[in-house]
């Protein structure tokens, strides 16, 4: 049963960091692009690597007018969202002040809360450890699908049937099992050509 919790409403968030990089995965990939992490996650994904982000308490709150200065200060007008899991808060207030500063928003998320925030491109990752919220489906404009083991193909065709008919397909090995799982997801798409690969080309070049 889905039991809906409501996004926290602030104008101060828990940064854990913030920094300016490439985009290293998905329809973005290669990208220049600010990076915006906010500390909180629910999820509880065994193969996170940042686990270090799950505790909201442990990080700054920060307002949302010093974290569009930093990223004010880097060429780059890309805004990347993410945790954590960024959805846990409310964040209208924090895309509508990114936006006025002449950025585009993405976020990345699990999708399992409720929907929030103005976006002009959003990543949908769903996990098995937590149900996403239903209206997720209808705002994704890319599903990107992790694949840790053979079981996780099901996985993402069960969500690749509800989301709208625009989205990108997306699968990305799981890093530590890359070399394992990369052959099967290479075959799988030969065979399914609906979906796309996405690799983290970030960690193939070694960059934050």
């Amino acid at each position: 049963m889905l039991i809906e919790t409501l996004p926290i409403v602030t104008s101060q968030l828990p940064l854990m960091e913030a920094f300016y990089t490439l985009q290293g995965e998905g329809q973005h990939s290669g990208k220049a692009a600010y990076f915006i992490r906010l500390g909180g996650c629910e999820v509880g994904c065994h193969w996170c690597d940042v686990k270090e982000s799950w505790d909201a308490d442990i990080h700054p709150k920060t307002s949302i007018e010093n974290i569009v200065q930093g990223a004010l200060q880097y060429a780059g007008r890309l805004a990347v969202i993410t945790g954590g899991e960024p959805l846990m808060y409310n964040l209208d207030e924090l895309t509508g002040s990114l936006h006025q500063a002449g950025f585009q928003t993405n976020i990345e998320t699990s999708g399992v809360y409720p929907f929030s925030g103005n976006w002009d491109w959003v990543c949908f990752s769903p996990k098995k450890f937590k149900t996403p919220h239903p209206d997720i489906y209808e705002h994704a404009n890319e599903l990107k699908s992790i694949i840790y083991n053979k079981s996780d193909f099901e996985f993402a065709e069960q969500h690749a049937a509800l989301v709208n008919e625009k989205c990108t397909l997306l699968l990305q090995p799981e890093w530590s099992k890359h070399e394992q799982m990369l052959p099967l997801i290479i075959d799988y798409i030969k065979d399914n050509p609906k979906w796309k690969m996405s690799l983290q080309t970030h960690k193939y070049m070694n960059i934050p």
